[in-house]
């Protein structure tokens, strides 16, 4: 595993961590779903502080938010930044076989593995004579980690205008890296609008960069496991 991980005690869900001189970033460690992440929490030579509030807890797939009716994608875990406009989320789901017909992942395209992702989190509603697409992937790509593929991607949603954010053509820019444990990908993904992208990108590509799934403990709860219960 990453030099991290195994630092960390798996019984911590925290601990904070210098990854070089301009972000202090923390570690989650999420036992249920056995995974971990870094994210960003200071930026100590320009006494920045990001306000980080842990929307949803780890939890286990089978109660967790789904991402679209379906509930094939749900949400296992996600903190947000209101103040800086930035989102951290964890979600789990089944591979989808319109994109991925073939069992073996080392034949996955990247592509169209963000394009599985994506297809389960479309919540965009447009008329017909609109037409337009809601994601626009911008770059994909595989990277073997300790001997398992990680498919990383970058991509556009469009998002509906508000009253502090009123332009017509409003994106929100997001990273993401996916892995794939138990015929379930396990995706996080990071966003922020795309006018904060050049201040707030390159701490969310770290984010990215740093997640690995963990080998399972006893707290480990698989995916397949009442996968329809919501309780």
């Amino acid at each position: 595993m990453s030099s991290f991980a195994i630092a960390l005690p798996i019984s911590e869900s925290y601990a904070a961590m210098e990854t070089d001189e301009d972000v202090k970033m923390n570690a989650q460690v999420d036992e249920i779903n056995a995974y971990s992440f870094l994210y960003p929490v200071e930026l100590p030579g320009k006494k920045f502080s990001f306000k980080w509030v842990e929307s949803r807890k780890p939890e286990r797939y089978s109660s967790a938010a789904p991402l679209s009716p379906d509930a094939r994608q749900r949400i296992v875990s996600e903190r947000v930044d209101m103040i800086h406009n930035v989102v951290i989320s964890v979600s789990i789901g089944p591979p989808n076989s319109r994109f991925l017909p073939s069992k073996d992942k080392s034949l996955w395209d990247p592509k169209d593995v963000a394009d599985c992702i994506l297809s389960d989190r479309s919540t965009l509603k447009v008329t017909t004579g609109q037409r337009m697409t809601e994601s626009s992937v911008l770059d994909a790509h595989c990277t073997e980690v300790d001997g398992e593929p990680y498919w990383y991607y970058e991509y556009l949603v469009r998002k509906s205008p508000t009253k502090s954010a009123p332009e017509p053509n409003l994106f929100r820019h997001n990273v993401a890296c996916t892995a794939e444990r138990d015929g379930y990908l396990y995706s996080l993904n990071a966003s922020t609008l795309s006018k904060q992208w050049e201040s707030m990108g390159p701490f969310l590509q770290k984010t990215v960069a740093s997640f690995r799934l963990l080998p399972p403990t006893d707290s480990y709860i698989p995916p397949y496991k009442d996968p329809w219960r919501f309780w």
